[in-house]
């Protein structure tokens, strides 16, 4: 009988659907927050420079993450052709993360050193003039566009609340070693070192 007035009280069962989903969340999302062994960083694992910070936001921007992922999965078709699946511990310093949803383009993750500088630029500025078949649209603005880095520091100070392992001495240095390098060059900076941390885990990337 109760059961027959919990399916007839809609207000009820609302209520009583919601305490469910909210309990079978927390004891899904609870043991991850609190799990040390996740929010460990990999042996080696460095923050990002100014400028390839820089880059990232440029990434993020220009809705790169849109067409790219940053996430290899463990499958072996997968870690045959882009290297060693992804490990939590390699985006502890990662706010946000960008793993992405969807692969129009290839995964990035292990991108880095891959391919050249003079590639990279000739790939944003004219895709096609690299690779042929290639649907990615041309960024030339990103050659003109030139970093002042006047937010620089400021973005240090933040991601350091967050855990990122910044020094003084980069947070005071980050405008110089910002200004006068074009948003390609930056962006470049980013996409070069995408993985490289990964090179000596268990084995290593490609």
């Amino acid at each position: 009988m109760k059961h027959d007035a919990i399916e007839k009280n809609v207000g009820l069962l609302i209520v009583l659907i919601l305490i469910a989903v909210s309990f079978g969340g927390m004891v899904e999302i609870f043991p991850l927050v609190f799990d040390k062994v996740g929010a460990k960083p990999i042996d080696g694992l460095k923050p990002l420079t100014a400028v390839q910070l820089e880059g990232r936001d440029i990434y993020m921007r220009e809705g790169c993450a849109v067409c790219h992922t940053q996430m290899v999965r463990a499958l072996q078709s997968e870690t045959a052709r882009y290297g060693h699946y992804s490990v939590a511990g390699e985006d502890v310093y990662e706010h946000p993360f960008l793993w992405g949803s969807k692969r129009t383009g290839p995964d990035l993750a292990r991108v880095g050193g891959r391919y050249s500088d003079d590639w990279h630029r000739a790939h944003l500025a004219d895709p096609r003039s690299v690779v042929p078949i290639s649907n990615m649209p041309g960024f030339p603005w990103l050659f003109d566009n030139v970093l002042e880095g006047e937010y620089t520091a400021a973005k240090m100070k933040t991601l350091r609340t967050l855990g990122v392992p910044y020094t003084d001495a980069d947070i005071e240095g980050a405008r110089d070693a910002v200004a006068g390098f074009t948003e390609a060059e930056a962006l470049i900076a980013y996409l070069q070192n995408l993985g490289l941390d990964m090179r000596d885990y268990a084995g290593g990337g490609r």
